[in-house]
C-alpha cells in the first residue's frame, strides 16, 4: 500500500458547480425549515473508478430528487461531465465495478393487479454513457442478483448472489461484466443457504446452513483449496451467543477472522484456524461495547478493527491508515470522517464527513494535495440551524445503565420533550446526524434516543434483558428516560411525548396505554400493533425467526385498545412490507370504535424505510406530526 501522509499546508478547498441550474439555485435558496429537511439528498454517493481517472456523482436536480449521474474528471470537477439520466427509476447509489463499468441500485414499484410493492433492482453500464443498461436479473437463467466481491485482482468479472435454478436458494456466480454470460462457483442447497464468504483470491471459503431439526444456524469452512466443507460451529437459539465470520487472512490463508463471546458478555475478535480447530487469543475487544468488524483493503490485507461508542470508530493495526485518517480528521475536527471510495494508488480519496450538525458533504482528495468540495448531501441544513447532540447515560428504575443521546434546540429551555425509540428492536441507535431528532430540535423539542434493553451492542447481557418484555421493562426504560430529562431540568413533566417509527411505533403504541400515563400524546409510524402477526416484521430470515420469535412477548397493543389514555397519531406506509399496514388500520379501526383521541394519516406507495419516503411523503408526515405535537397534543400550549 502507498504510504499516505497529506501535505495539509497545500490543501485548499473549492466548490464544485452543479450541472443543474434548479438544484444549485435550491441548495443556495433560504427556503422554510421544513423544506430544508423535505427535500431529497442533493448527493446520494460518490465514487471513483480504480485507475482515478473518473469520478461518478449521483445527484438530484429538484428537491424531489429525479436523479442523474455524473461522470466527472476528479482532477477537475469543472470540466463539463458526461450525464447518465435514469428514468422511471429512483436511483439509490452508484459504484465503479472496474475502470469502465458502473453499477446502479435502484427502487422502482412494480404493480402486480391490485397490488404495489417496492423492489430493489441492479443495472450494468458503461461509465462513458455509450454502452446499454444492463439488468442482470431480466436474464431468464438467474434471479436476483447482488454482486458481492469485485474481485480486484480481475479486471471484468465479478463474484455475484443469485438463484440459478430458482429453487429460493442463493448461489454464487462468476459475472463477466462485458458480455453478461456467467458461470456457477457455488450452487446452494438444503445443507448451505447463504452467508458466502470469499477470500482474497475469490474462492468461496465459508457459508452458512439452517438446521431445521434443531432450528440451529450451522456454520461451514473449508481450508484452501479443498472442495470438502467443515462444521465449524451450531448456534442454538438457546444460546444467543454471537459468532460470525468476518473474512479470511491473507497473509494465512486457512485462519477466519471471527467476531463471537466465547464465554464473555462482550464480543471481541479472533482467528479460527480451519485446520486444527484453534481459536487465537483474543485479537481486539473492548469492556463498554461490543466489537464491530475487521478493517482490510480491497486486497484483503488487515488494516485493523472498528467498534463504534457514541459514534463509529477505528483501531487501526496499519501505520499508514493510521496516518492517513489522523490527517483528514487534522482537517475535519469533531467530524465523523470516512473514506467512501479510493483509487487503487490512492490519489484519489474520496471523503465523506458528518456529524449532529454536518447531514453529510462530500470531498475529494487529488494527488495527496488538492481537496474539492462536491456538495451535502442536505445543504439547507447549515450548521446555525442544527443542534448540538449529547452521548449520556441513566440509571433505569431497576439499577440497568442505559446509553442514550440527548438532542437540544439552540434556544433556551426548558423545552417539550420528545422520546424517540429506535426501531428494531435488536439494533442500536448510533447518532451522527439524526434527520428526525434534528428537525424536532429545530422545532423546539429535545429529544432523547436511549439504547434500551434489548438493544445490541453493549454486550449479550443487555441484549437478552429485552426477552419477554415487550411494552414491560422495555417500556419502563423508555419511560426513565423521559424521566431524566425532566431530573435534569430538559423539559417539565407536562411536555412529555413519544414518536417512533417499526418497533419505535410499537412503542408509541404501548406508551398511549400505559397506566399513571406521563406523555401528553404519542406518535405510532409503521408500528407493530399485533403480535401474532409480529413474523412479518422478520423478513424472513430463518435465523432471526427462531432465534427472537420465542423472546417477543408481553403487551399487544391491539388486545388491549381500550386502555388508551392519551392522543394517540397513527402514520403507515400503504405499501409496507416489512410491518404491513395491517397493524395500523386494525389499531385506528378500534380507536374509531371506543372514540378515542386520534388522527390517522396513510402514506401512498410508501414502504417500510426511509428510501422510499419521497419529498411529498415528508412534506405530508413532518407538517402534520409537527402540528400534531404542536397543537393537538398541546406540548407548545
Amino acid at each position: 500500500m502507498t504510504k499516505i501522509i497529506l501535505a495539509l499546508g497545500v490543501l485548499a478547498a473549492s466548490l464544485a458547480n452543479p450541472t443543474n441550474s434548479s438544484a444549485s439555485e435550491l441548495a443556495n435558496s433560504s427556503n422554510a425549515t421544513l423544506e430544508s429537511f423535505t427535500m431529497m439528498p442533493m448527493i446520494r454517493s460518490v465514487s471513483v473508478s480504480p485507475d482515478g481517472k473518473k469520478v461518478a456523482i449521483l445527484r438530484a436536480t429538484t428537491k424531489n430528487g429525479d436523479y442523474v449521474i455524473e461522470i466527472r474528471n476528479p482532477f477537475n470537477l469543472k470540466k463539463e461531465p458526461v450525464v447518465l439520466g435514469a428514468s422511471k427509476m429512483m436511483v439509490s447509489s452508484v459504484g465503479f465495478l472496474n475502470n469502465e463499468k458502473i453499477g446502479v441500485s435502484f427502487r422502482q414499484i412494480l404493480e402486480d393487479g391490485n397490488s404495489k410493492r417496492w423492489v430493489n433492482e441492479f443495472a450494468i453500464t458503461d461509465a462513458d454513457g455509450k454502452g446499454k443498461w444492463v439488468i442482470p436479473s431480466n436474464n431468464k437463467r438467474l434471479g436476483f442478483f447482488q454482486i458481492f466481491d469485485l474481485l480486484p485482482k480481475e479486471d471484468n468479472t465479478v463474484l455475484a448472489l443469485t438463484d440459478v435454478n430458482d429453487n429460493r436458494i442463493p448461489d454464487v456466480v462468476r459475472y463477466n461484466l462485458d458480455n453478461g454470460s456467467f458461470k456457477t462457483v457455488m450452487r446452494g442447497n438444503t445443507e448451505i443457504t447463504g452467508g458466502f464468504v470469499a477470500d482474497a483470491d475469490g474462492d468461496i471459503r465459508a457459508a452458512r446452513g439452517f438446521d431445521r431439526a434443531t432450528n440451529s444456524i450451522e456454520l461451514f469452512a473449508r481450508r484452501k483449496g479443498s472442495a470438502n466443507w467443515k462444521k465449524i460451529k451450531t448456534i442454538s437459539p438457546k444460546s444467543r451467543e454471537s459468532y460470525d465470520f468476518l473474512g479470511f487472512s491473507k497473509e494465512s490463508p486457512n485462519d477466519m477472522y471471527i467476531s463471537a463471546n466465547l464465554g464473555q458478555d462482550k464480543t471481541g475478535i479472533y482467528t479460527f484456524n480451519i485446520e486444527t480447530g484453534e481459536i487465537s487469543e483474543r485479537l481486539f475487544g473492548l469492556k463498554s461495547v461490543d466489537a464491530g468488524s475487521i478493517i482490510q483493503n480491497k486486497w484483503g490485507s488487515l488494516l485493523g478493527y472498528s467498534y463504534t461508542t457514541n459514534w463509529p470508530k477505528r483501531y487501526f493495526t496499519d501505520p499508514n491508515e493510521d496516518a492517513l485518517y489522523q490527517s483528514l480528521e487534522g482537517l475535519f475536527p469533531r467530524k465523523f470522517v470516512n473514506i467512501t471510495s479510493r483509487s487503487d494508488s490512492d490519489d484519489v480519496l474520496v471523503v465523506q464527513t458528518s456529524s449532529n450538525k454536518d447531514p453529510g458533504t462530500f470531498y475529494i482528495i487529488t494527488n495527496k494535495q488538492k481537496l474539492d468540495k462536491i456538495g451535502g448531501r442536505l445543504p439547507l441544513l447549515t450548521e446555525d440551524k442544527l443542534a448540538d447532540v449529547k452521548y449520556i447515560s441513566y440509571s433505569a428504575r431497576d439499577g440497568r445503565k442505559i446509553h442514550a443521546y440527548v438532542t437540544t434546540p439552540n434556544t433556551k429551555g426548558p423545552h417539550p420533550a420528545i422520546v424517540l425509540p429506535h426501531g428494531g428492536p435488536w439494533v442500536r441507535d448510533t447518532i451522527i446526524f439524526d434527520e428526525w431528532a434534528q428537525l424536532l430540535a429545530a422545532n423546539g423539542y429535545v429529544v432523547i434516543q436511549p439504547n434500551y434493553r434489548g438493544s445490541t451492542g453493549y454486550g449479550l447481557e443487555h441484549w437478552v434483558a429485552g426477552d419477554n418484555n415487550w411494552g414491560l421493562k422495555m417500556q419502563d426504560d423508555l419511560d426513565d428516560a423521559a424521566m431524566y430529562l425532566v431530573g435534569k431540568g430538559y423539559t417539565t413533566i407536562d411536555k412529555l411525548a413519544m414518536f417512533g417509527w417499526s418497533y419505535g411505533g410499537y412503542a408509541a403504541f404501548a406508551a398511549s396505554m400505559r397506566e399513571k400515563n406521563i406523555y401528553q400524546c404519542t406518535v405510532a409510524g409503521a408500528g407493530v400493533s399485533d403480535l401474532s402477526r409480529i413474523n412479518a416484521t422478520l423478513n424472513e430470515d430463518e435465523f432471526l425467526s427462531e432465534l427472537q420469535q420465542p423472546t417477543i412477548t408481553g403487551i399487544s397493543p391491539i388486545d388491549k385498545v381500550e386502555k388508551v389514555n392519551i392522543p394517540i397519531m397513527v402514520i403507515h406506509g400503504d405499501i409496507d412490507e416489512r410491518v404491513p399496514v395491517v397493524h395500523s388500520r386494525k389499531f385506528v379501526t378500534e380507536l374509531e370504535k371506543l372514540n378515542k383521541v386520534h388522527k390517522y394519516i396513510e402514506l401512498e406507495d410508501a414502504d417500510h424505510f426511509y428510501d422510499t419516503l419521497f419529498h411529498d411523503h415528508k412534506n405530508e408526515f413532518y407538517s402534520n406530526l409537527i402540528n400534531w405535537l404542536d397543537n393537538d397534543c398541546g406540548l407548545k400550549n
